[in-house]
Protein backbone atom coordinates (compact mmCIF):
# COMPACT_ATOMS: atom_id res chain seq x y z
CA UNK A 1 0.00 0.00 0.00
CA UNK A 2 2.26 2.99 -1.48
CA UNK A 3 0.71 6.50 -0.19
CA UNK A 4 3.66 8.31 -1.87
CA UNK A 5 1.44 9.53 -4.37
CA UNK A 6 -1.13 11.64 -2.08
CA UNK A 7 1.43 12.54 0.37
CA UNK A 8 3.99 14.36 -1.60
CA UNK A 9 0.68 16.24 -2.99
CA UNK A 10 -0.66 16.83 0.50
CA UNK A 11 3.04 18.04 1.29
CA UNK A 12 3.69 20.59 -1.49
CA UNK A 13 -0.19 21.42 -1.10
CA UNK A 14 0.93 22.82 2.61
CA UNK A 15 4.42 24.19 1.09
CA UNK A 16 6.30 22.05 3.05
CA UNK A 17 9.71 20.28 2.97
CA UNK A 18 10.62 16.79 3.10
CA UNK A 19 13.25 18.38 5.75
CA UNK A 20 10.63 20.18 8.20
CA UNK A 21 8.27 17.15 7.84
CA UNK A 22 11.04 15.10 8.83
CA UNK A 23 11.64 17.06 11.95
CA UNK A 24 8.14 17.40 12.37
CA UNK A 25 7.10 13.87 12.53
CA UNK A 26 10.39 12.01 13.69
CA UNK A 27 10.57 10.10 10.30
CA UNK A 28 13.83 10.28 8.81
CA UNK A 29 14.32 12.25 5.43
CA UNK A 30 15.26 9.35 3.43
CA UNK A 31 12.14 6.68 4.57
CA UNK A 32 9.78 9.98 4.01
CA UNK A 33 11.89 10.14 0.34
CA UNK A 34 11.56 6.66 -0.22
CA UNK A 35 7.64 6.37 0.32
CA UNK A 36 7.30 9.59 -1.68
CA UNK A 37 9.09 8.04 -4.82
CA UNK A 38 7.46 4.34 -3.98
CA UNK A 39 10.16 2.56 -3.16
CA UNK A 40 8.52 1.45 0.52
CA UNK A 41 5.53 1.75 2.03
CA UNK A 42 6.95 2.84 6.01
CA UNK A 43 5.24 1.51 8.75
CA UNK A 44 1.16 2.18 10.02
CA UNK A 45 3.13 4.47 13.23
CA UNK A 46 4.94 6.04 10.94
CA UNK A 47 2.19 6.80 8.62
CA UNK A 48 0.32 7.98 11.64
CA UNK A 49 2.94 10.36 12.54
CA UNK A 50 3.43 11.97 9.02
CA UNK A 51 -0.69 12.57 9.36
CA UNK A 52 0.00 14.36 12.84
CA UNK A 53 2.51 16.88 11.47
CA UNK A 54 0.57 17.47 8.15
CA UNK A 55 -2.20 17.71 10.31
CA UNK A 56 -4.44 15.81 8.70
CA UNK A 57 -6.47 12.45 9.42
CA UNK A 58 -4.34 9.56 8.16
CA UNK A 59 -7.16 8.40 6.38
CA UNK A 60 -6.65 11.31 4.49
CA UNK A 61 -2.96 9.35 3.18
CA UNK A 62 -5.09 6.56 1.65
CA UNK A 63 -7.78 8.58 -0.37
CA UNK A 64 -6.11 7.76 -3.47
CA UNK A 65 -6.47 4.05 -3.30
CA UNK A 66 -8.95 2.82 -5.41
CA UNK A 67 -12.06 0.95 -4.48
CA UNK A 68 -13.69 -1.69 -6.39
CA UNK A 69 -17.04 -2.90 -5.84
CA UNK A 70 -16.76 -6.03 -5.56
CA UNK A 71 -19.05 -8.13 -2.97
CA UNK A 72 -16.79 -10.68 -3.05
CA UNK A 73 -12.54 -10.90 -3.16
CA UNK A 74 -10.21 -13.76 -3.27
CA UNK A 75 -6.64 -12.44 -2.12
CA UNK A 76 -4.47 -14.99 -4.53
CA UNK A 77 -1.06 -12.97 -4.23
CA UNK A 78 0.56 -11.52 -1.38
CA UNK A 79 3.60 -8.67 -2.21
CA UNK A 80 5.65 -6.87 0.17
CA UNK A 81 3.75 -3.70 0.10
CA UNK A 82 1.03 -5.28 1.89
CA UNK A 83 3.76 -6.16 5.00
CA UNK A 84 4.32 -3.53 7.99
CA UNK A 85 6.48 -3.77 10.95
CA UNK A 86 4.18 -3.59 14.12
CA UNK A 87 7.49 -3.41 16.29
CA UNK A 88 11.02 -4.84 16.51
CA UNK A 89 10.32 -8.39 16.46
CA UNK A 90 6.44 -8.33 15.11
CA UNK A 91 4.57 -7.68 12.04
CA UNK A 92 1.51 -8.31 10.50
CA UNK A 93 0.21 -8.60 6.75
CA UNK A 94 -3.22 -6.82 5.75
CA UNK A 95 -5.02 -10.00 4.27
CA UNK A 96 -7.47 -7.84 2.44
CA UNK A 97 -7.07 -5.29 -0.72
CA UNK A 98 -9.10 -1.97 -0.43
CA UNK A 99 -8.84 -1.74 3.23
CA UNK A 100 -10.57 1.55 3.77
CA UNK A 101 -13.49 0.08 1.77
CA UNK A 102 -13.94 -2.62 4.05
CA UNK A 103 -15.82 -2.50 7.80
CA UNK A 104 -13.25 -4.92 9.14
CA UNK A 105 -9.40 -5.33 8.22
CA UNK A 106 -8.48 -9.08 8.56
CA UNK A 107 -4.48 -9.58 9.12
CA UNK A 108 -1.84 -12.06 9.87
CA UNK A 109 0.30 -10.69 12.61
CA UNK A 110 3.54 -12.57 13.50
CA UNK A 111 5.48 -12.02 16.64
CA UNK A 112 9.16 -13.37 17.22
CA UNK A 113 10.02 -15.79 20.28
CA UNK A 114 10.28 -13.07 23.05
CA UNK A 115 8.66 -10.57 21.43
CA UNK A 116 5.52 -8.25 21.32
CA UNK A 117 3.67 -5.65 19.54
CA UNK A 118 3.01 -1.44 20.79
CA UNK A 119 0.99 -0.69 22.76
CA UNK A 120 -2.55 -0.50 20.50
CA UNK A 121 -5.90 1.88 21.44
CA UNK A 122 -8.21 1.65 19.13
CA UNK A 123 -11.72 4.20 19.03
CA UNK A 124 -14.40 3.56 21.41
CA UNK A 125 -17.31 0.60 19.55
CA UNK A 126 -13.70 -0.76 18.00
CA UNK A 127 -13.71 -4.95 18.65
CA UNK A 128 -11.17 -7.25 17.65
CA UNK A 129 -10.86 -10.80 17.52
CA UNK A 130 -7.62 -12.95 17.23
CA UNK A 131 -7.04 -16.77 16.27
CA UNK A 132 -3.85 -18.58 16.52
CA UNK A 133 -2.75 -20.24 14.79
CA UNK A 134 1.00 -21.24 15.51
CA UNK A 135 2.90 -20.85 19.23
CA UNK A 136 1.65 -19.41 22.76
CA UNK A 137 0.98 -15.40 23.18
CA UNK A 138 -0.88 -13.67 26.18
CA UNK A 139 -3.20 -11.44 25.15
CA UNK A 140 -3.20 -8.48 27.81
CA UNK A 141 -6.12 -6.59 27.19
CA UNK A 142 -6.83 -3.66 29.48
CA UNK A 143 -6.19 -5.16 33.06
CA UNK A 144 -6.32 -8.55 31.95
CA UNK A 145 -4.15 -10.93 30.73
CA UNK A 146 -5.11 -13.85 28.58
CA UNK A 147 -3.14 -16.84 27.70
CA UNK A 148 -3.75 -18.45 24.46
CA UNK A 149 -2.16 -21.27 22.29
CA UNK A 150 -2.64 -22.79 19.10
CA UNK A 151 -6.30 -22.85 18.20
CA UNK A 152 -7.21 -20.46 20.66
CA UNK A 153 -9.33 -17.63 19.97
CA UNK A 154 -9.90 -14.00 22.12
CA UNK A 155 -12.75 -11.27 21.38
CA UNK A 156 -12.30 -8.22 23.15
CA UNK A 157 -13.09 -4.55 22.98
CA UNK A 158 -10.87 -2.83 21.29
CA UNK A 159 -11.16 1.01 22.88
CA UNK A 160 -9.41 -1.05 26.22
CA UNK A 161 -5.49 -0.82 25.95
CA UNK A 162 -4.01 -4.29 24.35
CA UNK A 163 -0.73 -5.79 22.97
CA UNK A 164 0.35 -9.49 22.69
CA UNK A 165 3.21 -11.12 24.16
CA UNK A 166 4.67 -14.13 22.14
CA UNK A 167 5.46 -16.53 25.69
CA UNK A 168 6.91 -19.69 23.33
CA UNK A 169 10.32 -20.49 22.09
CA UNK A 170 8.86 -20.08 18.50
CA UNK A 171 7.47 -17.78 15.79
CA UNK A 172 3.76 -16.71 16.96
CA UNK A 173 1.14 -16.42 13.88
CA UNK A 174 -2.57 -15.21 14.93
CA UNK A 175 -5.15 -14.24 12.49
CA UNK A 176 -6.25 -10.75 14.05
CA UNK A 177 -9.22 -9.30 12.27
CA UNK A 178 -10.50 -5.38 13.77
CA UNK A 179 -13.75 -3.32 13.12
CA UNK A 180 -13.95 -0.87 11.87
CA UNK A 181 -11.26 -0.77 9.71
CA UNK A 182 -8.63 1.35 11.71
CA UNK A 183 -5.12 2.18 10.16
Amino acid sequence: MYIGKRLREIRQAQGMSLTTLAEKSGVQIATLSRMENLKMTGTLESHMNIAKALGVDVTQLYTAIIREESKAEAATTKSASDVFIHSDKSSYEILTSNVLGKRMMPILLKIEPDGQTNTEQNRPGSEKFIFVLEGKIEARVGDKTYPLAKANSLYFDASLEHYFVNTGKSTARMICVGTPVAL
